[in-house]
């Protein structure tokens, strides 16, 4: 058993929320973790209906807590209940700052409880103006400010659904994505910055309209207020706000949608993950509250995009009464501790990013000496797995008395399987825990428990309430039903490969399923392959992860027409393609010309087994491949020997 790097000490565990939680539920097993999840998820409905109770959810209960169902994603959470998401987002009156913003620019925003709710209650009065009625969608191109907060939340208090995609998606992209849910208005802005270029979005916003026919109305605010552009024939958000207020919250079934999310796109358009308003307000009040220790008044900041699931899970923070904070633009510019300077200046409680941001201030060699972070408790990490040396730089370079807890979830869930809390320890490269109310396991291959040290699939045994409620235009859930249900008998299936530890913790072992994750960011290759294979030059592609440098880097291996060669000017022109009409993450770091393509004998391509082949791993799927010997060439490959 590893030395732990940080133990929560006594007074901490005492104080925490997570023990007063303990005491609310009369659970009498002082300061043990494993024995407070085991209980939570033998006693689901107990455990759900006290913590609605507990976290002082605005809304009708019901009298039924689970309505089950033998088929797993069938049983429903709250079925009588009703609630209003944007309601319990708003229920601080203040003064005080909701939200603030900063930008890359240098230049900074912010809004106070107060004006945050008139200007909810406005912009969900003008979308009434416009005939959105609940059910309709709303889809966002948009940068990381406070305006698109007030767009999310006046669509949660109509009942619309929302769904955003982050500017520096390129059009195709963007149009894969919306054109499936339909949107009537989309919301977006005139520029944004990013490595201290300043980059127009409203060219693109011509081209996703001529593509998605059902958008009638688009909504446009400037990025910078002293710095207008021009907002074209679209309509200015500011003007949307000249309208009485509309301070009715109706209320809807803990079930209905309130936003879409997107896979990746591993295997052809992106799926539409369509989630619950209940389900995630719930699990978000209860990640923060007894997994984060977060209580009225502290300060959240995350570093996110709003392509990025974390930006819908930072927004559920401000159910517990704290502020959150924004940063849009990159995350070490103009310099390298840009977003630690953000959180000594702000005095921030919990600090997100990805593992990725730790790996580069650690292979930086950057050392905190000069900035005072002692508001932050706790640092969250997620995106990818944080390796056991970034657990320990941060101990040793960023702040000594910290909570860290790396979290894994996803966009599936709009949440954490497993995450960090107060009552267990942190040794490096480990989770610490399972998420309460959520019954994890490790599975072996053959459907079994895996036993500590040893590595499986991870799965959750019993129904939760932040699965997704469907996939939108999945009419038959058959799609619903492959993602998650097909690997072992109605248990979820979520796609990681994790090993269990003796600590009770969990250490990622990455995907396992073909998505890629550079820099912790889900990246679908069939986007990819949109693009290269309708080059001219080029006959076929096959996208993998290789995992380098504690990540995974993008390599492309491309087949061409007679066999041409793949000079210095073709790759720039290849990488080029993806970065413009994908983004700037889906650019491969090294693209290789191959003779053949291996694929199964149906005919798909084989991305596993080459990602297998180049990590120096072993096939599992080879009789599977119609053409065997084409792996050969993928083997000791000098080009990714570095």
């Amino acid at each position: 058993m590893n030395k732990p790097l940080w133990q929560p000490s006594k007074k901490l565990k005492q104080d925490s929320i997570l023990q007063d939680f303990c005491n609310y539920i009369n659970f009498k097993s002082s300061s043990n973790f494993k024995e407070l999840w085991q209980w939570s998820v033998k006693n689901p409905e107990e455990f759900w209906s006290k913590f609605w109770d507990y976290s002082k959810i605005i809304g009708d209960k019901g009298s039924v807590i689970i309505k089950k169902n033998k088929v797993f994603n069938k049983s429903k959470f709250f079925p009588d209940s009703k609630l209003n998401y944007a309601e319990n987002i708003l229920k601080k009156k203040s003064n005080d700052i909701a939200i603030n913003f900063l930008s890359e620019k240098g230049f900074e925003e912010h809004i106070t409880w107060n004006n945050l709710y008139e200007k909810v209650c406005k912009f969900s009065n003008y979308l009434k103006k416009l005939s959105l009625k609940k059910g309709d969608r709303v889809a966002a191109y948009v940068p990381n400010k406070i305006e698109t907060i007030i767009s999310f939340l006046a669509c949660a208090k109509n009942g619309i659904i929302w769904s955003s995609c982050s500017p520096d998606f390129g059009v195709q992209g963007v149009v894969d994505r919306f054109k499936q849910i339909e949107p009537k208005v989309l919301i977006t802005s005139d520029y944004y910055f990013y490595n201290g270029k300043k980059i127009n979005i409203l060219d693109k916003v011509d081209e996703v309209i001529k593509q998605i026919p059902s958008i009638e109305k688009v909504i446009v605010y400037n990025y910078y207020k002293k710095e207008k552009e021009n907002l074209k024939n679209f309509i200015d958000f500011e003007e949307t706000l000249n309208i009485v207020s509309d301070e009715t919250f109706e209320r809807f079934e803990f079930n209905h949608p309130i936003y879409i999310l997107f896979s990746s796109g591993t295997t052809g358009k992106p799926k539409c993950i369509t989630h619950g308003t209940g389900n995630v307000l719930i699990e978000h009040n209860k990640e923060f509250m007894l997994h984060c220790d977060i209580r009225d008044n502290e300060k959240l900041f995350y570093y996110t995009t709003t392509g990025w699931m974390m930006w819908n899970w930072l927004v559920g923070g401000l159910a517990t009464g704290s502020s959150i904070f924004l940063f849009d633009g990159a995350p070490v510019y103009p310099k390298i501790d840009v977003l630690l300077e953000y959180c000594e200046n702000k005095k921030i409680n919990l600090f997100g990013v990805s593992a990725k941001y730790i790996d580069h201030l650690k292979n930086e060699k950057y050392n905190n000496k000069n900035l005072d972070l002692n508001s932050i408790k706790i640092i969250t990490s997620t995106g990818s797995p944080l390796a056991e040396e970034s657990f320990k730089y941060v101990y040793d370079n960023i702040k000594k008395d910290v909570h860290l807890a790396s979290i894994a979830g996803g966009t599936d869930l709009v949440g954490c399987l497993i995450l960090g809390n107060l009552f267990s320890n942190v040794h490096k490269g480990e989770i610490q825990g399972q998420s309460l109310g959520i019954d994890v396991d490790v599975f072996t291959d053959d459907g079994n428990s895996a036993a500590d040290g040893d590595k499986g699939e991870l799965v959750v045994k019993q129904p939760f309430p932040s699965m997704p409620i469907k996939f939108w235009g999945d009419e038959d859930g058959q799609k619903y039903y492959k993602a998650y249900f097909t690997r072992f008998k109605n248990i979820w299936h979520h796609g990681d490969f994790i090993e269990r530890t003796n600590n009770n913790g969990f250490i990622m072992r990455g995907r396992s399923d073909a998505t890629l994750n550079p820099g912790g960011v889900r990246i679908g290759t069939s986007e990819i392959y949109q693009q290269v294979e309708d080059i001219d030059f080029i006959t076929e592609g096959l996208v993998v992860g290789q995992d380098f440098d504690n990540d995974v880097r993008i390599v492309l291996f491309v087949t061409t027409k007679n066999d041409q060669e793949i000079d210095e000017e073709k790759i720039k022109f290849i990488k080029s393609r993806i970065r413009k009409n994908c983004s700037p993450k889906h650019v491969p770091s090294i693209i290789i010309k191959v003779p053949e393509i291996p694929r199964t004998k149906s005919g798909k391509i084989v991305e596993l087994a080459v990602r297998q082949v180049i990590n120096g791993e072993k096939i599992n799927n080879k009789e599977a491949i119609a053409n065997p010997e084409s792996l050969e060439f993928f083997a000791n490959l000098p080009q990714l020997k570095f």
